[in-house]
């Protein structure tokens, strides 16, 4: 019955904006819960975590645990998301049936309600294929969603793509593919492609990208982010400093002068690897551990340091929408 009155209420909202009008786009993850909302935490305890204050991340949001259930928290994301200039949201999206299938309808009409488009990040679940990816996209038009970023697309190989091509693109579906191997995504059929992985694609790697993706008529939408930290989420050694900021700035600085098509950001909300630009609290101890915040950010501390990623968003996305790449040269991170 819910997901029938979602769908009244899509059927009542606009039509998501032209694809053509996004230049930033940021990964947005609905997969976290609380017990109250879902009945068990979601998420937050992974890797053996114990919420509510020993959690899978080395940050801690600033809004408390949340569930991705909680409409209310949604259409305060979408808020924050619409003031930082960001355009598309690229819902994460593990299969039919999946709690982030249930949870995408809420996703959508708190996007649109805010003049937001909705884009599907296609995961790597079990089982996916090309077969597969072609009935999830049909699936997925009823919702109105035309945009698709397929994460990891070549474990399936680029021949059974570039088979598929017509049926992948009926309707006026763009495919985005997340990999630097610009010549099979072009084989492959690809309009586009991303790189998500902000560690190994560093920005002195965007020229090469959107000079290639150029050459071949795609799309290029390098991803940026602030940092990473995974030791906390998933166990993951590696660290990607922020740096008060300067690595998220160097990042932008890198995608503007490569001549980006658009711009990706890895990630609005994924606490897991610490991209996320989610408001984070203040630095505290919780449960015999220190979570780290963003004090210091472009100067900024404590409290007011919260929104920082937000803000400094707002400052790039305007940047990237009136400055010529020529014009900005920077360094790449």
């Amino acid at each position: 019955m819910r997901r029938l009155l979602l769908g009244i209420l899509l059927a009542l909202c606009l039509p998501v904006s032209a694809q053509a009008g996004v230049r930033v786009s940021a990964f947005y993850y609905p997969w976290y819960g609380t017990p109250s909302e879902d009945g068990a935490y979601m998420h937050w305890n992974q890797l053996g975590h114990h919420p509510p204050n020993d959690i899978a991340s080395s940050y801690y949001p600033a809004r408390g645990l949340y569930s991705s259930s909680d409409q209310l928290v949604i259409a305060q994301q979408m808020d924050e998301i619409r003031a930082a200039g960001i355009d598309e949201v690229v819902v994460s999206w593990w299969g039919q049936g999946s709690p982030e299938d249930q949870r995408l309808p809420a996703v959508i009409v708190a996007a649109r309600a805010d003049g937001i488009s909705v884009a599907v990040h296609l995961e790597p679940y079990n089982g996916r294929s090309v077969a597969s990816t072609i009935a999830d996209i049909v699936y997925l038009r009823h919702w109105g969603i035309t945009s698709f970023y397929v994460y990891r697309p070549f474990d399936m190989a680029v021949g059974d793509w570039a088979a598929a091509k017509s049926a992948l693109h009926a309707g006026g579906v763009k495919l985005y593919a997340q990999t630097a191997l610009v010549g099979d995504a072009a084989s492959a059929g690809f309009d586009g492609v991303y790189t998500y992985d902000i560690v190994t694609y560093g920005g002195d790697k965007f020229s090469r990208l959107c000079a290639e993706a150029h050459a071949r008529h795609l799309i290029c939408a390098p991803s940026v982010g602030p940092g990473y930290d995974a030791r906390r989420g998933s166990g993951d050694p590696r660290l990607k400093p922020r740096r008060n900021g300067a690595t998220y700035d160097a990042m932008w600085r890198a995608a503007i002068a490569s001549g980006a098509d658009r711009v990706t950001i890895t990630s609005f909300n994924e606490w897991h690897e610490g991209t996320q630009i989610e408001p984070a609290a203040p630095a505290a101890r919780r449960g015999g551990y220190r979570y780290l915040s963003y004090n210091g950010a472009w100067g900024l501390h404590g409290g007011l340091a919260e929104d920082a990623y937000l803000t400094r968003t707002r400052y790039w996305s305007d940047v990237f929408r009136s400055t010529s790449p020529v014009q900005l040269k920077s360094k790449a991170s």
